[in-house]
């Protein structure tokens, strides 16, 4: 395995300079969907994870009239992609722009983080032109913005959080 829990080792996903790319050119491994890029779900799965408000009565989760999309038992947005039909009402439902109309694509792959090419560098990592991507031994640092999101991925940016101070509006 290049990495995981046995030695410490994650797909680490900058996601400040993987979302400056106007359209992603990284490539994909992944065995099933070779026309699909695996980041696109990652992308998804971190920002569902980090940056969504996890509103309590979701209007992106009211929105799907297909039942594609719900909230997980760890609080996250989860998505099923065979119930989805990419139709975006929940991109526009979402009061806080957090669901990205490239997330939400019709056919999709998601990532297996190349856990069956032992020894071999991910063609994500060797190929992406902003460096957003790496295999590195990575710590959950809050101070460094860096959170773990699963077993396999550790995602640096900004995460919302309900106790982050608003500022207070002028009168």
């Amino acid at each position: 395995m290049i990495f995981g829990i046995d030695d410490m080792k994650r797909l680490y996903v900058d996601l400040e300079k993987c979302n400056s790319c106007k359209d992603c050119k990284v490539c994909c491994e992944y065995f099933y969907h070779p026309q699909n890029n695996g980041i696109t779900s990652l992308r998804e799965y971190a920002t569902f994870a980090t940056l969504c408000r996890h509103c309590e009565d979701a209007p992106c989760v009211k929105a799907c009239y297909h039942d594609a999309l719900e909230r997980a038992s760890d609080g996250h947005l989860k998505r099923y992609k065979m119930r989805c039909t990419s139709c975006k009402s929940c991109t526009l439902a979402c009061p806080f722009g957090v669901i990205f109309q490239e997330f939400i694509p019709y056919l999709d792959s998601k990532c297996d983080y190349c856990l069956g090419k032992q020894g071999k560098i991910p063609l994500c990592v060797s190929k992406c032109p902003e460096h957003a991507i790496e295999v590195k031994e990575v710590q959950e640092d809050i101070a460094q913005n860096i959170y773990f999101v699963g077993d396999y991925l550790a995602v640096r940016t900004i995460k919302w959080s309900k106790d982050d101070v608003q500022p207070k509006k002028n009168k």
